[in-house]
């Protein structure tokens, strides 16, 4: 199937949580159709990404990472390369290089965000999927090369409480716990 035809698959059957993440769902699977190299960094103006956030067993913190790049902190994620077999493999190839944690992610995904992405070019935006891991209680995390620092945060005191990012705690708790609300 590939890459592209697994993203495709995976976008086209999709349940998204919102009417806003179906609009994206939308654009995602539009965007796979018109640019069938849409799934690796050198398509421009825009290519897929994958990431993951790891959450604590009891939902409570999630573990992020101060991009290098960006100085902000973000859950773990980013390219797919050629020798990913899909995207839900390129997300846990990223959260395990960045985090350092054997993660088990749940194979659906939580969320999407298109978002600009300055540090890489003028213009270029990130199709994110994303998927959720939960860390075991005595797990020990890693810092990457591509981040300064990697922390567990409280899930309702997030040092970056972007409206992208504090939708996705939410999402992602929601689907470890959907008695939450």
């Amino acid at each position: 199937m590939g890459l592209r035809g697994d993203a495709v698959s995976l976008l086209s059957s999709w349940q998204a949580p919102t009417p806003a993440q179906e609009e994206l769902r939308c654009r995602y699977v539009d965007y796979l159709t018109d640019h069938p190299s849409g799934v690796l960094r050198e398509d421009r103006p825009h290519h897929l990404t994958a990431s993951t956030l790891v959450l604590s067993a009891d939902g409570a913190s999630v573990l992020l990472t101060l991009h290098a790049k960006a100085q902000r902190w973000f859950q773990f994620g980013g390219h797919l390369e050629p020798g990913d077999a899909s995207v839900l493999d390129a997300a846990s190839r990223e959260a395990r290089e960045e985090s350092g944690l054997p993660l088990g992610l749940d194979p659906v995904p939580v969320q999407l965000s298109d978002h600009e992405v300055p540090f890489c070019g003028e213009g270029v935006h990130h199709l994110d999927v994303r998927f959720v891991a939960v860390a075991a209680a005595d797990a020990v995390h890693a810092v990457s090369e591509e981040s300064l620092d990697v922390r567990w945060w409280p899930a309702d005191a997030l040092p970056t409480p972007d409206p992208d990012l504090v939708e996705l705690v939410a999402l992602a708790r929601r689907r470890l716990d959907p008695g939450r609300g």
